[in-house]
C-alpha cells in the first residue's frame, strides 16, 4: 500500500510552482513557515514513509503534498547513494552537508528529475522561493 502525505488541506499554504511550501521544523530561515517541533513535517512523513513506498513502481497522487513527499523519497534516495561509500561518521557528515550545499534544481531546469510533477514556473520569480525550499 502507497502512504499518501496528510498534508491534503492546502488552504492557506503558499505555492511555488505548484508545490505547497509546507511547515517545516527547522530554525534556518527560509520561506516555509516553522512547524512546531513536537508535530509531524512533512520530512517527517518523508522519512517515515521512505521504506514502504521507495518499492512502489506507481504513485496515484492525491495532493500537490503528494508531489512533495515523491520528490522528497528521491532526494532521500540521493542522500543515502552519497552515503555508501562513507566509512565514518565525519565522512558521512561531509557528504551530507556538501549535498545540502548543492544548487537543487527545480522545476522548468533541465537536470530537475520530474518533468511534469510540477508546473513550470510562469516567471523566474516563481521558483524563488523554491530554490530556498529545498
Amino acid at each position: 500500500m502507497v502512504y499518501h502525505s496528510s498534508f491534503v488541506d492546502e488552504e492557506g499554504i503558499t505555492k511555488a510552482c505548484g508545490c505547497p511550501l509546507l511547515p517545516l521544523k527547522s530554525h534556518i530561515k527560509g520561506p516555509a513557515p516553522v512547524s512546531d517541533q513536537d508535530r509531524t513535517d512533512i520530512v517527517d512523513e518523508a522519512i517515515t514513509f521512505f521504506r514502504a513506498n521507495v518499492f512502489f513502481r506507481n504513485f496515484d497522487v492525491k495532493s500537490s503534498a503528494d508531489k512533495l513527499l515523491i520528490y522528497l523519497t528521491f532526494y532521500i534516495n540521493v542522500a543515502l547513494k552519497r552515503l555508501e561509500g562513507c566509512r565514518t561518521l565525519a565522512e558521512g557528515t561531509k557528504a551530507i552537508i556538501n549535498l545540502g550545499l548543492e544548487k537543487v534544481p527545480v522545476p522548468g531546469e533541465p537536470s530537475f528529475p520530474f518533468p511534469g510533477l510540477f508546473p513550470l514556473p510562469q516567471s523566474p520569480q516563481e521558483a524563488v522561493p523554491l530554490h530556498g525550499y529545498c
